[in-house]
């Protein structure tokens, strides 16, 4: 704007100082013109007194240049010049300035040179005898005057630009300081020219539209990012060059990344190939899809395109966590073929002794003990059978009914139920602790003591200790059940509360059970809104916690 102030300045100062040079020439030409026009008939005036009196004679007396006069007979022929011999001379009835003479008494007549450089002024007036004189005399014309002040033009314009160099830098500065010292931020407490105030006052206008539509645009993102933010899914937004655009919590734990990826390539955040590849086909296809295996768990990887108005502008990648659909798929099968193997097991055995009854293959000295092998294996079936539904029921999260329960008590029935089978192996089963009552369903609670105390027994060998202790938190009853039995390898303790799982299952076998007892244990304190933690130490014992909330 400051270049353009100087120049504009620079330019109407030379304009300027030509139209006043030109308008100077001008003036002067006509003003002193006239002054010679009003000299040239002075002259004339006492040169035609003389002319009448003397002739010829007064002419020929006649020196210098600065006036020609010329004596014209009334028929054109020239009696005398005093510059040119009159003989030599053309007839000039036919010039203006000696018809209007003849014709009026006086004309006058100005002619060019042939250069344009000279004009020369006519003057006649017709004498008493009906001759007439002619003065005339030739000063120079505009083109010349000009052409005669080319130089001190050339030093003139030369000055008046250093001159206005001067002027125009001070002037364009001076013009362009204030604006700008303008505060756009406050563009009305601004104190400029007058003419900007239309310019700043729509200027505040625009920035308060700006601080509106600013205001709802961080209002609506930081709903976005609240929203985002709040996901169990990952969530991860890319434009077409796969620059990450925005990326939530559960995105940055699954891709162990952090926030400075917004900005970055998204190979930066995550080399896989597959993610990669399922990208590309994202953006070709409009849709792509994966499973992987990572951070111990399972996941789901969606990646849709993303387009508008038939352009493609990003991909959105979707990270769903189905750790817990395929655990609960993979527990399906095995529950499935687990629960077919332990009923088939049992029905074949019964099946198999009906048989030799049936077709009279057994002794009746042995028909007591193929009928007890009978009743044993149903009676085993149907323990399995009911263990089943509980669980079932404990899945469905179906409402059982609650009572105000003494953990103390249950502890002390299941003791006093299991103390003749550690009697017969010479386990010392103790109770310790004090009353403590919660609200739940007994049955249930029975059951998760019993479980507990009944594996202790089954796995603690010969001559060993089995303590259950009932206390309290402020908040929590307690129930620890403690032995020091065969204990549990590292490797089983975080799946012995699956179903049908054995440590071992040789010895599981010879001990009896259903395999499902540990799992009931879980979901019943599941059920309890509680919790239940193993300390185990392979050929030292275990150590089994059961917290409940009081209320």
């Amino acid at each position: 704007m400051t270049k353009k102030i100087f120049r504009s300045i620079i330019s109407a100062s030379v304009l300027a100082m030509l139209i006043v040079l030109v308008i100077i020439a001008g003036v002067l030409f006509d003003y002193f013109g006239g002054i010679q026009k009003n000299n040239l008939k002075a002259e004339y005036t006492l040169a035609s007194v003389a002319v009448e009196e003397s002739g010829k004679d007064y002419l020929s007396t006649l020196k210098g240049d600065s006036y020609r006069l010329t004596w014209v007979s009334a028929d054109g022929t020239v009696l005398y010049d005093t510059l040119v011999d009159a003989s030599s001379m053309e007839n000039h009835s036919y010039r203006k300035e000696i018809k209007e003479a003849l014709e009026k008494g006086t004309g006058e007549s100005e002619r060019y040179s042939q250069t344009l450089t000279k004009k020369t002024m006519y003057y006649a007036g017709r004498l008493s005898d009906g001759t007439v004189l002619r003065i005339s005399t030739s000063h120079a014309s505009v083109l010349s005057l000009v052409l005669g002040l080319v130089q001190p033009i050339f030093f003139v314009l030369l000055l008046v630009i250093i001159i206005s160099v001067v002027i125009a830098n001070r002037m364009s500065k001076r013009i362009a300081e204030p604006l700008n010292e303008i505060d756009l931020e406050h563009p009305l407490e601004n104190k400029v020219y007058e003419e900007l105030s239309p310019l700043l006052r729509r200027i505040h206008a625009l920035q308060n539209d700006i601080r509106k539509q600013f205001k709802k645009l961080k209002q609506k993102t930081d709903e976005f990012d609240q929203v985002i933010g709040s996901m169990n899914e990952g969530l991860v937004l890319l434009d077409k060059k796969s620059t990450v655009i925005s990326v939530n919590n559960a995105a940055l734990r699954f891709f162990k990344s952090d926030k400075t990826c917004v900005g970055n390539d998204f190979i930066t955040v995550d080399r896989s190939v597959e993610i990669q590849n399922t990208i590309s086909r994202a953006l070709a296809d409009g849709h792509g899809e994966i499973h992987l295996e990572r951070n111990g768990g399972e996941y789901q990887i969606d990646i849709g395109r993303i387009c508008s108005n038939d352009d493609v502008i990003g991909v959105v990648i979707l990270v769903f966590d189905i750790t817990d659909r395929v655990f609960a798929e993979r527990n399906r099968r095995e529950f499935t073929a687990n629960v077919s193997h332990e009923m088939k097991t049992p029905l074949q055995s019964i099946i198999g002794s009906a048989e030799l009854i049936e077709n009279g293959l057994v002794k009746p000295e042995d028909m007591q003990r193929f009928v007890g092998h009978i009743r044993s294996e149903a009676a085993r079936l149907v323990t399995l059978i009911e263990d089943i539904i509980r669980l079932s029921q404990l899945d469905e999260g179906n409402e059982l009914q609650s009572e105000p329960t003494d953990l103390y008590a249950v502890a002390s029935d299941v003791v006093n139920e299991l103390q003749y089978t550690a009697d017969t192996k010479n386990i010392t089963l103790k109770l310790t602790g004090k009353s403590v009552t919660v609200s739940g369903v007994k049955k249930l609670l029975s059951e998760v003591v019993y479980n507990l105390c009944d594996n202790a027994v089954k796995y603690t060998n010969d001559g060993g200790h089995i303590s259950v202790d009932v206390n309290q938190t402020d908040e929590n009853a307690v129930v620890v059940v403690s032995d020091d039995g065969i204990g549990i390898p590292p490797e089983h303790q975080s799946r012995i509360f699956e179903r049908f799982y054995r440590v071992d299952k040789s010895h599981s076998k010879a001990s009896g059970g259903t395999g499902l007892g540990l799992s009931i244990v879980k979901h019943a304190v599941q059920y309890h809104h509680g919790n239940i933690k193993v300390e185990s130490e392979q050929g030292k014992g275990s150590i089994f916690t059961v917290t409940l909330p009081l209320k």
